[in-house]
């Protein structure tokens, strides 16, 4: 067995993985971006991305499973072939952009996106929300190109995600179908780069294999919840993690 399996890795890598784990079911992707770098802290970022890379696809098998009933075809179709783009530049310009200043970009864009969301709900205009906004191709192509990028890069493509999708105001079931379906394919097909670049190496695989039955029992769990939430109290709490998610990227992008 690898050196990394030990208690200091699992102190880190089991909250990680219980955190992702429940993002993936639907409580909201904000909080699965806490997977990558806690896990950092036991082993380098890079490693941690790898090994999180199986976990997340089984992940995505039990939440498509878990909301196979519930769909927005239109928005998947409309902000997949971005994603798709955003991995293939990530694959071509990983050597040459630092993580930093993505981490930065995605970070201001998340916080101001949230922070105008919650003026509007309780602000002094409360009373006249805004009404849900339309499918946008060109915003679907590029919020899904910056998904698709910061997913390869650090498996963080769930703020610019939220960015095109959350002010349309889907219903919650819905929301998250199209949501759980957008990243499965996105995991599926960062496999090749990551296999290309020898990320996936046996040492690896064996560490995420030992990590995949509190995978399995998180997702299932943050899929229970979701599925017993209202439209009011889902959208706020999603913003707010969102927020979080967007502190936590503007840190991590500070951080040099």
């Amino acid at each position: 067995m690898p050196d990394t399996l030990s208690l200091t890795f699992f102190t880190f890598a089991v909250p990680a993985v219980l955190l992702v784990g429940l993002s993936k079911g639907g409580i909201g992707g904000a909080i699965g971006l806490m997977g990558v770098p806690l896990m950092s802290m036991a082993v380098d970022p890079v490693k941690a991305a790898a090994i999180f890379l199986p976990i997340l696809i089984l992940m995505d098998i039990v939440a498509l499973w878990s909301w196979r009933n519930h769909d927005d075809r239109k928005t998947l179709l409309m902000i997949l072939p971005g994603g798709i783009v955003g991995i293939a530049l990530g694959w071509a310009t990983s050597a040459y952009v630092s993580d930093h200043a993505l981490r930065l970009v995605i970070a201001i864009a998340t916080i101001l996106f949230t922070a105008r969301y919650f003026w509007q709900v309780y602000g002094p205009r409360s009373k006249e929300p805004a009404a849900p906004l339309p499918h946008r191709s060109g915003a679907a192509t590029f919020w899904g190109a910056l998904s698709g990028y910061a997913s390869f890069v650090a498996h963080a493509g769930g703020p610019p995600f939220q960015i095109y999708v959350l002010p349309m105001r889907l219903d919650p079931k819905s929301y998250t179908g199209a949501s759980i379906r957008f990243f499965a394919i996105v995991n599926a097909v960062k496999v090749i780069p990551y296999f290309f670049l020898g990320a996936l190496d046996r040492e690896n695989l064996t560490i995420s294999a030992t990590l995949l039955p509190v995978a399995l029992i998180a997702t299932v769990l943050g899929a229970t919840i979701v599925k017993h939430l209202k439209a009011e109290l889902f959208y706020p709490m999603t913003y707010g993690l969102a927020f979080l998610a967007g502190l936590k990227l503007l840190w991590d992008g500070l951080s040099l």
